[in-house]
């Protein structure tokens, strides 16, 4: 049984287990998924899930105690993709990001789960400081940090992306 971290109207947010490989291979190999995540081709079989699941996610549960997490669907019990957080060590910075399989996009999944997350690590999380990453093509992924709050902090170039940084203080002495 997978830990489970909150929940909202909708979801259930709980941590990512073996069991959940052909989720995470379902939601991440439509290709307009990763048109700009830089991750396109990074997990076309089941064997590619199940190494994202035991060797990035499970090691940063084991490590940070955060990771991305899996986004259940109350309603059928499905896995339809992942939010939360991740250590960006080589930005040194936490990083909110989300995927979800199109056939759940535009919905509000995004910024239902991801509102929970940070809710969640503001009343259990010793974080500081979050960013959030899109391509500033990206709109929908733009407006959906906009949704939780966040502040636009700079633009920079990443290989061929442009990318707009968003951030958020999670500590309410701070000020964005």
């Amino acid at each position: 049984m997978s830990r489970i971290i909150t929940e909202s109207e909708r979801l259930i947010i709980r941590e990512f287990n073996l069991d959940d490989a052909a989720a995470v291979l379902h939601f991440n190999t439509p290709e307009e998924v990763n048109r700009y995540t830089g991750d396109a081709g990074m997990c076309e079989s089941l064997q590619d899930a199940m190494t994202i699941i035991r060797d990035i996610w499970l090691v940063e549960y084991d490590k940070f105690g955060y990771g991305r997490w899996a986004v259940v669907l109350k309603e059928t019990g499905r896995v339809i993709g992942f939010c939360g957080f991740k250590n960006e060590t080589r930005i040194g910075a936490v990083d909110i990001g989300y995927r979800f399989h199109p056939e759940h996009w535009g919905k509000g999944y995004a910024t239902e789960s991801n509102m929970a997350c940070i809710d969640y690590a503001k009343r259990e999380m010793d974080l500081d400081r979050i960013v959030g990453d899109a391509v500033a093509e990206n709109r929908a992924s733009i407006n959906v940090l906009i949704k939780l709050g966040m502040t636009f902090d700079k633009q920079y170039q990443e290989d061929e992306f442009t990318v707009n940084r968003y951030h958020m203080f999670l500590k309410s002495n701070d000020n964005s």
